[in-house]
């Protein structure tokens, strides 16, 4: 989600870190914890990956101009 807003996604072992995590703490975090959003990690050997998606509060409770930017992406 950082990319879809920020531009390229940075490295957690770089500079770049303080704003992914700003990005997390201060967006995402009090979001999930709303209810608003729901956030899915796949964690394994050398694999860190975290998809984020709108939960069914979303769709009912807000409509924003911007729910169009990020494309729906399959689950499977």
């Amino acid at each position: 989600m950082f990319q879809a807003f920020y531009g390229e996604a940075k490295d957690w072992h770089t500079a770049g870190w303080r704003e992914m995590a700003a990005f997390s703490s201060c967006v995402l975090r009090p979001l999930e914890w709303a209810g608003l959003l729901m956030e899915i990690r796949e964690d394994g050997p050398g694999k860190h990956v975290c998809h984020v998606f709108k939960t069914p509060l979303w769709r009912s409770a807000l409509k924003l101009d911007t729910d169009n930017m990020l494309r729906p992406i399959a689950v499977q």
